[in-house]
């Protein structure tokens, strides 16, 4: 006697559920979207663990399929929660993740960890914009750090008070543990640029007074507005 369709949606129902999140898994892995949300070094882990739950579902599934003749998948009654599960993996699939890093910088304390690594012997022109925050916390003196080149780039931030920034976000895992950093740009008069608008500035590093006390600022010879860079989070 032929399996109704009833029997088998109740056979195949959460071993598909399985093979639809590591799905969700594999494709964020293969198509970019874990780098706005996770850094680089962590995909592999997602990815495999992807292939990982499509394996198990496909087990699955042959296995209940090998119990299509028992009468008591039949009472089983929908686990709580599936139909969010599925719907869930459904709205992840069909909208990409739009972060905003502005946002997300404001709300996040702007302390930024140790050097991985002494970067300032880069050449001024080649540092990031992480590089040179690192940069002046270790050598605070303005003066020495006055006239040098640069091309950085970054989202513009507006913090809390004062005017936008140029920024980026550093994260040792993901954007959970997001930290932003940003520097002081002495804007033009007809600089105006929205709140997470990715920029390239070339200009020189210059210096200024806060309330009588020295600091660096960049001055910008050209601003560009650029895409978005496929990784955005910086370790």
């Amino acid at each position: 006697m032929p399996m109704s369709l009833r029997r088998r949606w109740l056979l195949c129902r959460l071993p598909l559920q399985l093979m639809l999140w590591g799905w969700v898994m594999v494709w964020s892995t293969w198509s970019g979207r874990l780098d706005l949300l996770l850094r680089a070094v962590y995909h592999p882990v997602v990815g495999v663990g992807g292939a990982l739950l499509m394996a198990l579902g496909v087990l699955q599934l042959r296995l209940a399929w090998r119990q299509r003749a028992s009468d008591r998948l039949v009472a089983q009654p929908l686990p709580k929660g599936w139909l969010l599960s599925v719907v869930m993996a459904v709205v992840v699939l069909a909208w990409p993740p739009q972060p905003s890093f502005s946002d997300l910088a404001s709300s996040r304390p702007s302390s930024i960890p140790e050097a991985p690594r002494l970067t300032f012997v880069l050449p001024p022109e080649q540092r990031t914009l992480t590089e040179w925050v690192r940069l002046l916390r270790t050598q605070p003196d303005p003066s020495l750090h006055e006239g040098a080149p640069l091309s950085i780039t970054g989202f513009v931030f507006q913090p809390s008070e004062g005017p936008p920034q140029l920024a980026r976000l550093m994260v040792r895992c993901c954007l959970a543990d997001a930290t932003p950093t940003g520097l002081p740009v002495e804007w033009r008069a007809t600089d105006r640029y929205a709140p997470d608008t990715w920029l390239r500035i070339r200009g020189t590093m210059a210096v200024d007074q806060v309330n009588g006390v020295q600091r660096n600022v960049v001055k910008p010879t050209e601003v560009t507005v650029i895409p978005r860079p496929e990784r955005p989070l910086e370790p």
